[in-house]
């Protein structure tokens, strides 16, 4: 088995001059993604306790253009400001300081430039739809493109490397949203090129039932939620049953090597399923412990598995670290999942919403 070391030298800037570059603009669009086995608990910097895979999303993404200016007077601060959807976020400020901090040794040109970042999203923000995953990945990818504008040989899997590692130091997750449609983060011992440094692409072979599974995201709450990923996944370090989880999701995705190759759906559900609930029963045993599934969400997956037994769907569900419930099947159950979901589900869902997806095969440049 082969696996990248932890070599962060690797993707340290070449000595550039930004010198040319006076003024533009960029754009990515980047999609959200859910994991099917879950990364929950990480060390510095931003490096995972266990491996973790996910369907990369198609609809919900995020838009983001990086508007840059050369500074007249340069110095070492960062100098931007972020625009949300049209307005100013100046609660998006601490966060994106803190990752244009962290990233700053990759990218230390930052400093000679002032930014505008612009960015929405086509879904709720802060709902458990992993808006953190697509939004830095979007804007990793713009800085790693600036990069480009100084270095043409930052190509191909250089490229995709680097904006993966640099958005997992903005948001864990976000390191397998810059490809798709499963993507692999964390080294893991049956996987080669798996890496804790960023995202690759899953390199064994996939059903073609996998290819296009659906995603319907039922949106029981579109709050933000009550306890932050950042808190969770501190409340596993002390956590009594860490090391079994951890081991577990390893597990887990070692199993999930057949079923991809295979579409064996029946042991897709079980390890998805397993690994939603699993997730979920670390918060309710942390501590402090919580709880973000809601009455709702329970009753939801009440009803996934009576009308499973019932139809012998391949319908199976599974939740991020929030209320919503992402409804996993394959496409030739579209339309029966469909009026499923209408006529049983909507009603579980915060205003009747929710949203269709699909696996998507990645983040997309648009200009």
């Amino acid at each position: 088995m082969k696996q990248d070391p932890l070599n962060e030298e690797q993707f340290k800037a070449r000595e550039l001059d930004p010198g040319s570059e006076e003024e533009g603009s960029i754009s990515w669009q980047s999609p959200s993604n859910i994991a099917l086995v879950k990364y929950w608990g990480k060390k510095e910097p931003q490096l995972p306790m266990n491996a973790s895979v996910s369907f990369t999303l198609s609809e919900c993404h995020t838009r983001t253009t990086l508007i840059y200016r050369k500074k007249e007077r340069p110095d070492d601060r960062m100098t931007f400001k972020v625009i949300f959807e049209g307005k100013p976020k100046p609660e998006f400020h601490p966060k994106i300081e803190k990752f244009l901090e962290r990233i700053l040794p990759y990218l230390p040109f930052l400093t000679a430039f002032e930014f505008e970042i612009h960015t929405g999203n086509s879904f709720p923000h802060s709902s458990g739809i992993a808006s953190s995953a697509s939004g830095m990945s979007a804007l990793a990818l713009c800085l790693v493109s600036l990069e480009r504008k100084f270095d043409p040989t930052l190509e191909g899997e250089r490229f995709k490397r680097k904006a993966s590692f640099l958005a997992r130091l903005g948001s864990g997750s976000a390191a397998r949203s810059i490809e798709g449609p499963l993507v692999v983060w964390g080294a893991h011992p049956g996987i080669e090129t798996s890496s804790d440094l960023y995202g690759v692409p899953y390199p064994y072979s996939v059903h073609e039932v996998f290819l296009e599974y659906q995603d319907t995201i039922l949106l029981v709450d579109k709050g933000v939620k009550q306890v932050s990923s950042t808190v969770g996944h501190g409340l596993m370090h002390g956590h009594p049953f860490a090391g079994a989880r951890f081991r577990q999701a390893n597990t887990h995705l070692q199993e999930l090597i057949p079923v991809f190759e295979g579409g064996d759906l029946e042991a897709f559900i079980r390890i998805v399923e397993k690994e939603a609930l699993s997730l979920h029963g670390m918060m309710l045993t942390s501590d402090p412990y919580f709880i973000l599934m809601r009455p709702n969400t329970l009753e939801i997956i009440e009803r996934v598995w009576s009308f499973r037994k019932d139809t012998g769907s391949s319908l199976c569900f599974t939740l991020d670290a929030g209320a919503n419930v992402h409804l996993l099947y394959p496409k030739a159950e579209k339309e029966t999942v469909g009026r499923f979901i209408e006529t049983e589900l909507a009603r579980y869902c915060q205003n009747g919403q929710f949203l269709k997806d699909q696996t998507g095969s990645g983040a997309l440049c648009l200009g």
